[in-house]
């Protein structure tokens, strides 16, 4: 089971395409999402990796975290859960 890396610090110009290939240098990357600013769907910097494999994703971070891409220190870490939303639990265990 592979886990999904968040990246961020990633040139603006950079594509989805060019993430991917960036990333096999790795191994092979099951998919690459680059997440566009909401208000004009431009690229924001940040995206998410997904290798084949865990070794593959252990490798990518080992490799890739704290490497200088077009000027950009890139930031990668393993990616958590999603947890649930902070204002889900309001109202709920208050004395």
């Amino acid at each position: 089971m592979s886990k999904r890396l968040s990246v961020a610090n990633l040139p603006h110009e950079m594509t989805e395409a060019q993430l991917q290939t960036l990333f096999s240098e790795a191994g092979q990357v099951a998919s690459a999402k680059i997440i566009p600013y909401m208000h004009n769907e431009q690229p924001c910097g940040f995206g998410f990796v997904q290798m084949k494999s865990l070794a593959e994703s252990q490798k990518a971070l080992a490799i890739f975290n704290g490497r200088t891409i077009n000027g950009r220190l890139l930031a990668v870490r393993e990616d958590r859960p999603q947890s649930k939303c902070f204002f889900a639990n309001r109202g709920r265990n208050r004395g």
